[in-house]
């Protein structure tokens, strides 16, 4: 890992138990359906094995869990302190949880039906890195699917900026007592890049039907594609 990482691992490691309130308070509890979103899109049958990447306390992966109990899940974090809560949780005892560094992943080649992560490339040091890891590890025709934030634009994109500025890092003095860890990620939202040429380095990837759609006045975004092949 980068320095950059170690230090992104760091602030995660940190706000582990008011991550789920902070997500649910910012998006006005859209969080959790945005995560069922994922699952649905990512589309694993029973039998499927899917990954879950930069699962934190393992919303996502515990959607793809309830929506195929008898798909494999494994959800995967480069936090240790995330994938603890992530093992508490109701129904985490039928997930794999390991750790894993989204730029080296230790699976096989072709070993998953789907890969599905939230908010994971604003902080990873190596996009096209950790996307091409996702191509390698998916089966032919396995789909990926993505939950980011984005800047906001558009008319209302200085109202919004402003807002995000002052609220986020209230709510992580508030409710995490730890400002400085919520300025990073207001900062990693406002300064990473638009949706579209997130898909566009989908498609430089390998990806194929990559597509979006936006979220929350443009704020998030939930992208899709598939690996070419059967």
């Amino acid at each position: 890992m980068t320095a950059r990482d170690t230090q992104v691992q760091g602030i995660f490691n940190r706000i582990t138990t008011s991550y789920d309130r902070v997500n649910s308070l910012m998006t006005l509890g859209r969080h959790a359906a945005w995560c069922r979103e994922v699952a649905q899109r990512a589309g694993v049958g029973p039998g499927g094995r899917v990954l879950d990447i930069a699962t934190g306390t393992g919303e996502i992966a515990l959607a793809l869990r309830r929506r195929e109990p008898r798909a494999e899940v494994a959800g995967v974090d480069f936090s240790e302190k995330m994938l603890e809560t992530a093992r508490t949780k109701p129904g985490a005892d039928a997930i794999t949880w390991e750790f894993a560094d989204a730029h080296s992943l230790r699976f096989d080649d072709e070993s998953f039906d789907a890969v599905t992560h939230g908010y994971l490339l604003r902080n990873v040091s190596d996009v096209p890195r950790v996307l091409a890891e996702q191509v390698r590890v998916l089966r032919p025709g396995g789909r990926v699917v993505v939950l980011e934030t984005a800047p906001p634009r558009g008319a209302l994109r200085l109202a919004i900026s402003a807002g995000m500025s002052v609220v986020l890092p209230l709510l992580g003095q508030v409710v995490a007592g730890d400002r400085r860890a919520y300025d990073y990620l207001k900062d990693s939202t406002l300064g990473f890049i638009q949706p579209a040429r997130v898909a566009e380095l989908m498609r430089e990837a390998g990806f194929v039907d990559v597509g979006y759609e936006s979220k929350y006045l443009g704020t998030n975004v939930i992208l899709w594609g598939r690996k070419p092949g059967s």
